[in-house]
């Protein structure tokens, strides 16, 4: 039994149809304290002021202190699930509220 190349081609192109290839770049920092509804966080070089973060349990951060090792940020949800070491991750929002005459 011979192998043909056109063979070996087909079937690798039939097995590669369907695959779907992206590539997507999140920052992830962690947290370094917790205390009174703010976090320190380490890692996140690249958050900007406002922005939303995603913590662990659901519980999101709005980014209020840009320093050079750390970023602050204030807890909406429940700051006692929040421990030292836990990651987050940035969302790149910016935090907004809708308004209206309702």
């Amino acid at each position: 039994m011979s192998i043909q190349p056109e063979e070996i081609t087909r079937i690798l192109k039939e097995r590669l149809e369907g695959v779907s290839l992206s590539t997507e770049m999140k920052e992830v920092g962690s947290v370094l304290q917790v205390g009174d509804g703010i976090a320190r966080v380490y890692g996140l070089g690249n958050a900007v002021a406002g922005e939303m973060l995603a913590f662990p349990h659901g519980v999101v951060g709005i980014v209020l202190n840009l320093e050079r090792e750390s970023v602050g940020a204030v807890l909406l949800g429940e700051a006692t699930l929040i421990k030292e070491g836990d990651e987050v991750r940035r969302t790149g929002r910016i935090m907004e509220v809708p308004w209206g005459t309702a």
